[in-house]
């Protein structure tokens, strides 16, 4: 049976297509894999897979007792597949911080302090000595663009750059003119319910004691989406009693501005406010050049919760 490579769950643009770019190098060395997600492709994925004539990858929704299996863009298991702790991990490649994370057997495991795991893919290419086809160095382009929302993130880093850089030539598209497009398919907000919105790009996160879940949205137009506060928040404040989540932060990036307005909900709300030095109105802050869940908002709010 193929090996499933997939990412977390509610598929961002970098989970989706490092699942088909991992499927590709290991192909390409021999192995006998399959990308697979565990989630929807979202409008701005979507864009990506068509400009470059990708299909995207298998829907599962658990792994069965003895699977093997290879996780990129995430290894925390309460992002992943269902039953994922029952699963035979033979390899991660990722580039967030390791937390919840157990095996019962060694494995290869690659995490890289950059702003998206397709720039550690590109690495991988380079180091085995195989060929980017445009089609691959295209997936791999539009992930570091959505990751690092066209290098103006503080995850951006040079080798981020650099790869972008190496990689729009392959594919052969300018990284600003088609980055903007890229990024204003996903940005529409107005065909999406509320329900929608705050599951799209969500993750859990276990802070010490705490269960803090962080939902992000990128927009061109923040008004778009507070206009429908009072239905996010139903929404939102239902999550948290099914769920048992103490708090809850659904994080409103506008990306051209840089910045994003928080709606914090929960026991726990108010620690948004000593995370970011702010004050809530109405449950809501405006925090300036704040645009990265994985490098500003989650530790902020671990350390404030600690």
């Amino acid at each position: 049976m193929a090996v499933k490579i997939f990412g977390h769950q509610n598929p961002d643009t970098d989970t989706i297509t490092s699942a088909i770019v991992l499927a590709d190098i290991e192909t390409n060395s021999g192995n006998d894999v399959v990308a697979a997600r565990l989630g929807e492709v979202n409008a701005e994925t979507q864009y990506a897979l068509d400009h470059f004539n990708a299909a995207a990858p298998e829907l599962i929704e658990s792994v069965g007792e003895g699977d093997d299996v290879i996780l990129v863009d995430h290894n925390e298991f309460q992002q992943s597949a269902e039953n994922i702790g029952q699963a035979n991990i033979l390899k991660v490649v990722d580039h967030h911080r390791i937390a919840n994370f157990q095996t019962e057997s060694p494995l290869f495991y690659r995490a890289e302090p950059v702003g998206c795991t397709a720039t550690i893919l590109h690495k991988m290419y380079k180091e085995n000595d195989l060929e980017i086809s445009r089609e691959m160095a295209g997936l791999m382009l539009s992930a570091i663009i959505s990751d690092t929302l066209l290098y103006k993130s503080p995850t951006t880093t040079d080798e981020d750059i650099a790869a972008g850089e190496a990689l729009q030539k392959i594919a052969e598209v300018n990284a600003e003119e088609y980055g903007i497009e890229m990024l204003k398919a996903g940005a529409s907000t107005e065909d999406k319910s509320a329900e929608a919105l705050i599951t799209g790009d969500a993750k859990s996160f276990e802070m010490g004691s705490k269960t803090t879940r962080i939902a992000q949205i990128n927009v061109v137009d923040v008004e778009e989406v507070l206009a429908r506060k009072s239905e996010l928040t139903d929404a939102v404040e239902k999550e948290i009693e099914a769920e048992g989540y103490d708090l809850f932060v659904l994080v409103i990036t506008n990306i051209l501005e840089s910045d994003s307005t928080v709606i914090a909900l929960g026991s726990d709300a108010n620690v948004v406010e000593k995370a970011f030095d702010v004050s809530l109105d109405e449950d809501t802050a405006l925090l300036e050049g704040v645009v990265s869940r994985k490098k500003q908002v989650v530790p902020n709010i671990t350390k404030a919760l600690g």
